[in-house]
This record gives C-alpha cells, sequence and structure tokens, in this order.
C-alpha cells in the first residue's frame, strides 16, 4: 500500500532482459537505506519488489504483465522515475491510498503553464472513463493527484510548483505514457452495485 507522496526521483541505471524477466536498476539515495531485500517499492506507481542492493541503486524483477501494464517498457537509461516506499502505519498519511497495481495508461495530451500554475490534461483508457470524478483522486506515475476537470475520458490538473519539482513530470513531455491507477474504492464500490444488480450476493459464501 502507498499513498501517492513521491520520496525521490531515480535514474533508470540498466534495463535487460534476463532469462525468466527483465532487471530494472535505478540510483537511489533517500531510500534505500531504509529498504530490505524483498520490500515493495512503488516505481513510476508499480509495486515493485526489491531483488538487489547496491551502493546506491535498487534493482527490480519485471514480468511481462508489468512490460504490458505499465510504461516502465519505455524505460530508457538516464530517465526518471517516481519513487515511494511501501506505508507505514505509524505516522500521518498523506495524499490517498493506492494499491500500486496500475490500471492502464494514459496519454499525456499538455503539460504547459497557465498563468503561475502549470495545467496537465491526459487522456484515459475509454474503459475507464467512469472513475474520472471531479476533485476525485487519481494516481499518475504513482503521484496522488486531483481531478480539476474532467470531459468524457480526458481529465485536468493543476499541479503546485512542489509538484514538479520533486517527480519525474519535469520531464514528461505530450505524447507520453502515463501509468494511472484509479480510486479502489470506486472499483469495489462499482463490483458490488454490479452484483446487486445482477441479484447476486456482496458476499462470497
Amino acid at each position: 500500500m502507498f499513498t501517492g507522496i513521491v520520496e525521490e526521483i531515480g535514474e533508470v541505471i540498466s534495463w535487460s532482459e534476463v532469462e525468466e524477466s527483465w532487471k530494472l536498476c535505478v540510483s537511489a539515495n533517500r531510500i534505500r537505506d531504509d529498504v530490505r531485500i524483498g520490500d515493495s517499492v512503488a516505481v513510476n506507481g508499480c509495486c515493485l519488489t526489491v531483488i538487489e542492493i547496491g551502493e546506491d541503486n535498487l534493482t527490480f524483477d519485471i514480468l511481462e504483465e508489468t512490460r504490458r501494464q505499465t510504461n516502465l517498457k519505455d524505460a530508457e537509461r538516464g530517465d526518471f522515475v517516481n519513487l515511494e516506499r511501501s506505508l507505514r502505519f505509524d505516522g500521518r498519511v498523506g495524499g490517498h491510498f493506492l494499491t500500486g497495481h496500475v490500471d492502464g495508461q494514459g496519454h499525456l495530451l499538455a503539460i504547459e503553464p497557465d498563468g503561475k500554475d502549470v495545467v496537465m490534461r491526459i487522456q484515459a483508457p475509454e474503459q475507464f472513463e467512469q472513475y474520472l470524478v471531479y476533485k476525485g483522486c487519481i494516481g499518475v506515475d504513482g503521484i496522488s493527484l486531483t481531478v480539476a476537470r474532467v470531459a468524457d475520458n480526458e481529465f485536468t490538473i493543476w499541479l503546485i510548483p512542489h509538484t514538479m519539482e520533486v517527480t519525474n513530470l519535469k520531464q514528461r513531455r505530450p505524447g507520453d505514457r502515463l501509468n494511472l491507477e484509479f480510486d479502489l474504492l470506486a472499483k469495489y464500490t462499482e463490483r458490488i452495485l454490479a452484483g446487486k444488480e445482477r441479484g447476486q450476493s456482496s458476499i462470497a459464501v
């Protein structure tokens, strides 16, 4: 479980295919000292397991499903990725709850200044447009953000300077693919209501 509050920007050191999977190695300084082998780390919002810890980097296994479903397949040496350690329940929780299970990829339509603000417009896959809600939460490349405007499957977000400074969004350009995770409660609610409409119990027996 994660919150979408990015702790560090990592840089892709290597991305290689091995016999049973792919391996992604990224630089990590701030989070590295508090991470152990087997821990979960969100990389661009994708929950990955740490398999190696170097002096200033972390290495993860990437499965075919992860490559297919996320923008990590596009990663190249030198690219920036957002890093967040898994949530600890002994302090404040910022952002909103994220699982690190990416639902799909959106296309960045624009990211541009609007007065003192920065506006980002994203096109989501059509099958997820029901989860786009004005003032609702969404995870974009692992960043907890608030939807400011919705038009069908396109949505707009206003970005504060801090978000631009501490995430990989400063490297993003129109046409880039972004990992999207929609609100978990909305997905469960949809499933429960669909079951009731079919006359099914929401509790498995």
